[in-house]
């Protein structure tokens, strides 16, 4: 009798462990941010994944997922329709990027939704990271994620005298905006061992020739994509006033990836690296 009774206890055990394998397999998440895209990848979550929002470029395979939209576009049909079982967006420094009243169509369809507070800063990803990790139970993946993260910061030389950077942040040469003070750009910027070259107001500010005369900035930034939607380099130095800076007489110009240079993702320190080589590529990074 307690052979039999040990036996229906095992049995019971396997089937219960099946069914929640199952459950973890079943779950069908849509993510309405990239970074929290990039987390869920390197937790080992992908195969889950059946909807991004577009700001979701990495890794190359979030190029087969639907896309539903840019994240601050969302809307919930497209979301819903992919029938999933979790949605994941932020809430970043302070602001959320997906609107309230869509967030509770999500929640009214009786779909779990969890919105995450992101900051913009070393500190704030590995929070990122941890806070994703936990909701998933998957926190010794988070562990080793954050220690890659510590190494690829350790590696980080910065100069003795910092570059004044200017972002500019153009989608064809109708649409130019400069980053200014609290904005993740900045923030980068000076992780990177640089300063910004605007601190006289906050986010970001049509660019005007005035503008960038009087920041006068030693290189200028922008996203690959947004070199692009100008024409390159030559391009830009047709834009009124980038010629007269010292970036446009120098032709120092630097181009990034835009969801590595302001994702704050468990990529931040290759963001690092990557912006700091192109900076000052006199110094190699520390072994």
């Amino acid at each position: 009798m307690v052979k039999k009774v040990y036996l229906l206890a095992v049995m019971l055990l396997i089937s219960v462990s099946v069914y929640a394998q199952g459950n973890s397999k079943s779950e069908r998440i849509v993510s309405l941010n990239g970074t929290i895209t990039e987390i869920l990848c390197d937790l080992g979550l992908q195969n889950q994944l059946v909807g991004v929002d577009i700001t979701s470029t990495y890794p190359a395979a979030m190029e087969k997922i639907p896309k539903v939209g840019h994240n601050r576009n969302i809307g919930a049909e497209a979301v819903l329709a992919l029938r999933p079982t979790t949605i994941l967006g932020v809430r970043s420094n302070g602001s959320m990027d997906i609107k309230p009243e869509v967030v509770q169509q999500f929640k009214s369809a009786g779909v779990k939704t969890l919105i995450f507070d992101q900051e913009t800063s070393v500190a704030g990803t590995k929070k990122l990271i941890g806070d994703v990790a936990r909701a998933f139970g998957a926190s010794a993946k988070a562990a080793l994620l954050i220690r890659k993260l510590d190494a690829d910061l350790a590696k980080i030389r910065k100069p003795a005298k910092p570059q004044k950077v200017l972002f500019i942040y153009a989608r064809g040469t109708g649409t130019m905006t400069v980053a200014g003070r609290n904005t993740s750009i900045e923030k980068i910027i000076q992780l990177a061992g640089a300063q910004n070259a605007f601190n006289d107001f906050e986010s970001f500010k049509p660019l005007t020739p005035e503008a960038l005369v009087s920041g006068n900035p030693d290189v200028i930034l922008l996203f690959t994509s947004g070199l692009e939607s100008l024409g390159g380099i030559d391009g830009l130095l047709k834009v009124q006033g980038v010629a007269q800076t010292n970036a446009g007489r120098n032709r120092r110009v630097i181009e990034m990836d835009g969801q590595l240079l302001t994702g704050f993702s468990p990529r931040l320190g290759l963001a690092i690296q990557e912006l700091s080589r192109k900076l000052n590529p006199e110094l190699s990074l520390k072994n």
